[in-house]
């Protein structure tokens, strides 16, 4: 029988994300956005050394449990990573079959400038609630958008806060999220009623976070409409721009509307991209295979690709990673379940956990420890959801002997875990949506408004009280 993982002491468990901490502060000091090329991963397997040597020296911890533990965590990463793959091949064959420029082109002929940081908001928020997810949002409109905030004289920071607000806001509330399905399984708790109980928080984090947009915008000073002029000069000279090609996210759209899921969609629209792209933009195409469009349409999959515009601003925003873009992405998921499987396997993560659930006494301590352990397991794990899953499991039967609906515990998950993974810079959402976006995460961190304001708003509530309720007697009935 396997010897059972003695009590670490909190003060203990600690270190190993200390350890972390310290050497993600070192990295991203020396290194800036490029710490993905490696420089992260390092620091998290260090981390996670630190966390073995803890566990197998200090309390014998046996090294099987933390093997077995690391395994579970990487099991649980496989569709995360064929997605991951995904998305490089569509941003790659939506930029070079001109679908992207086009819907540049358009937007800066559609949007006004001073509503952009607004609508940008609102349109991924729409987008997302259609697809259920933020990753697909971010990787095909969220790209567009920041070539048209760009135009229009928007900091990157900006302009991504706003792609990113809306992309979770939907993304949280959608029945066809894999999130919100996780929070509200992990929760016991019916899908749509964790969803209507989810926007008492989340509708006024969100138009807190538009009415902050709608003002900047309001207030922004344009860059009298040379800069985007000579965006659309460029991009018709460079590339064949046409409203049959917005064909393709139509197309999307029909499969979205289908329900098919997300790995399916994100192939399928890739194709036909791929295709489209042979046709629209035949030259582009040889130019980037050499000679060979054969050669042209497979590296615009799997690789990185130049086109020179004749503008160097234009030249970065049309410039893609391809699918060997996304590596040091999989490369980070992998160190972060080698991570989280360390803490979780040694027993860290429980002590830690323990430690928080001592200091709990009513409802305000209860929301808040649930809040404070979704952001930390974000931090500590790398991965949006094993934090769900472990917020969720830790909590679950507290809530129980509190006596609380499991729908506060579903929604104090989501308010947490689900919307703070992208800030952090060593999560895979974090380090995905800025691959994407081109932008670092510490540098559209502050301009999330939503993701910042939805964990607060999580606490007021609870600190009112408002349309919180015990448990009855014969427990909660499924709606």
């Amino acid at each position: 029988m396997e010897k059972e993982v003695p009590r670490i002491h909190w003060l203990v468990a600690v270190v190993p994300f200390a350890v972390l901490v310290v050497l993600q502060v070192l990295v991203i000091r020396q290194f800036g956005a490029d710490a993905i090329d490696g420089a992260s991963q390092t620091a998290l397997l260090f981390a996670a050394g630190v966390a073995v040597a803890i566990a197998m020296v200090g309390y014998r911890v046996p090294w099987k449990r933390i093997d077995d533990a690391i395994g579970d965590n990487i099991k649980t990463i496989g569709p995360a990573v064929l997605i991951l793959f995904l998305i490089g091949a569509i941003s790659g064959s939506w930029m070079l079959s001109g679908v992207v420029p086009t819907m540049i082109y358009y937007g800066m002929k559609v949007i006004t400038p001073s509503l952009f940081l607004f609508m940008a908001c609102l349109i991924c928020a729409l987008v997302s609630l259609i697809t259920g997810s933020s990753w697909t949002t971010v990787a095909t409109v969220g790209i567009a958008l920041i070539g048209i905030g760009t135009a229009h004289g928007y900091e990157v920071g900006w302009t991504a806060g706003a792609i990113i607000s809306g992309a979770y806001f939907g993304d949280k509330i959608s029945p066809l999220s894999d999130t919100t399905v996780l929070a509200s399984s992990v929760g016991e708790v019916p899908l749509f009623k964790h969803i209507r109980y989810m926007l008492i928080t989340t509708v006024p984090s969100f138009t807190i976070a538009l009415v902050i947009f709608l003002v900047v915008s309001l207030n922004h000073t344009t860059m009298g409409g040379g800069e985007a002029a000579s965006f659309a000069e460029r991009l018709q000279r460079t590339f064949v721009v046409s409203p049959w090609l917005l064909l393709v996210p139509l197309f999307t759209g029909v499969l979205i509307a289908l329900r098919l899921p997300a790995a399916i969609i994100l192939f399928l629209s890739a194709l036909v991209a791929g295709v489209v792209m042979l046709f629209a933009q035949p030259d582009i195409v040889a130019t980037v295979g050499e000679g060979s469009r054969f050669r042209g349409l497979m590296l615009t999959y799997y690789s990185g690709t130049t086109v020179d515009t004749g503008h160097e601003t234009l030249n970065s925003l049309v410039q893609t990673r391809g699918m060997k873009g996304m590596l040091g992405t999989v490369f980070l998921i992998f160190c972060a379940s080698a991570f989280g499987g360390a803490l979780t396997g040694g027993g860290m993560m429980q002590s830690l956990t323990e430690a928080l659930a001592r200091g709990i006494s009513g409802r305000r301590s209860l929301v808040s420890s649930t809040v404070a352990t979704g952001l930390f397991s974000n931090m500590a794990t790398g991965d949006q959801y094993l934090s769900i899953v472990l917020t969720g499991n830790i909590f679950k039967q507290l809530y129980k002997d509190k006596g609380y609906e499991g729908r506060l515990l579903s929604r104090s998950t989501e308010d947490s875990a689900t919307v703070t993974s992208v800030l952090v810079p060593w999560n895979t959402c974090g380090m995905t949506q800025s691959m994407v976006l081109k932008v670092p995460t510490l540098e559209y961190l502050p301009y999330c408004f939503f993701n910042i304001i939805s964990p607060l708003m999580s606490i007021m509530i609870a600190m009112i009280g408002y349309k919180i309720f015990r448990r009855t007697d014969e427990g909660e009935r499924m709606l």
